[in-house]
């Protein structure tokens, strides 16, 4: 099948009432894990790279890597797309190296130069066949080389979505309603906590998504900042010498709703990285006298293969819709 764009997996996904599964990619065991995943449960994908991880493991093995799994999975839709792409110089890059899909990400410039910003990037990607991913409002937290102060981040305005949607041409639009990038979410003071002492983190803004739905009907909506942080990977990080306190994400029910509305892509980090960390750690204590990276890699392979079919399942509901 080749890689393939968005647009048709996004439309399927708008009439459905599902999301598709977007996973960061920074190595050959996490797009295996996932890949696999995706391959016996018939799920679309998108496999999405940051800049951060172009720079850790080169654009070049990355896209053959990723080139590796569509040969593999010839029956799945995979889409590669750049994640955070904070120039035009960047977009272009991954544009003409491959890529169907890039975000370029201006939310931190005033309005009009992230319209400004974001047609150039379109009208270049638009020429090669590529789509564009666009973001309004800015999230908070922490992961790779998106780092925003709480108090800088800010919703999306509904009311500016048509203007900047009609200006730019972008295909899909990245909008801010209460997610946040990192395993550490949410500060306590944000948050209640439960009976068992575990963070409960404010709601999303359901409110702020349906008006923006309203003024883009059929307009594909894509969330950032969404790993959910299993408290199981939390507290096998912790028992195993890790120092994870309040580690929070975004509960899996709000995001099953946000992806039965016209949430078509939601983007997932976190969790990898937390699937494979408490994996790696409970593995090493277990078996101190190992140091065959084989042998503590298949099983953070298959954890990420694991935690990636309950999400297509339980939260994308993507599966079976290749």
């Amino acid at each position: 099948m080749g890689l393939v764009t968005s647009t048709e997996m996004f439309k399927k996904a708008y009439d459905g009432g599902y999301a598709i599964g977007a996973f960061n990619v920074n190595n050959m065991e996490i797009i295996q894990g996932i890949t696999e995943a995706a391959g016996e449960l018939n799920a679309p994908l998108i496999l999405q790279v940051s800049k951060g991880a172009r720079n850790y493991a080169n654009h070049t093995y990355l896209l053959k890597l990723v080139e590796a799994a569509v040969e593999e999975n010839p029956n799945i839709p995979i889409c590669l797309h750049l994640d955070h792409g904070d120039t035009f110089e960047l977009c272009k890059d991954c544009i003409d190296g491959g890529f169907t899909s890039v975000m370029i990400d201006a939310s931190s410039k005033s309005f009009e130069d992230n319209i400004a910003l974001t047609k150039q990037v379109v009208e270049y990607a638009h020429d090669k066949g590529v789509v564009v991913e666009a973001e309004l409002g800015t999230l908070a937290g922490v992961e790779d080389e998106v780092k925003v102060a709480a108090g800088d981040a800010s919703y999306t305005k509904p009311e500016e979505v048509e203007e900047f949607v009609e200006k730019t041409g972008c295909d899909s639009l990245a909008i801010a309603i209460g997610t946040s990038h990192g395993a550490f979410k949410f500060t306590p003071e944000q948050c209640t906590r439960d009976e068992n002492g575990i963070l409960v983190p404010p709601p999303l803004r359901f409110d702020v998504l349906e008006e923006c739905i309203k003024r883009l009907p059929g307009f594909p909506i894509v969330l950032h900042g969404s790993s959910s942080v299993p408290q199981e990977f939390v507290a096998e990080v912790n028992k195993y010498g890790g120092n994870m306190p309040d580690a929070i994400g975004i509960p899996e029910d709000q995001l099953r709703e946000a992806a039965k509305l016209a949430v078509c892509k939601i983007n997932i980090d976190s969790d990898i990285r937390l699937a494979i960390t408490a994996s790696v750690r409970k593995h090493f204590a277990e078996h101190p006298e190992h140091f065959d990276p084989r042998e503590y890699l298949k099983p953070a392979r298959q954890a990420v293969k694991d935690m990636v079919a309950r999400k297509m399942i339980n939260v994308l509901g993507c599966d079976g819709k290749a």
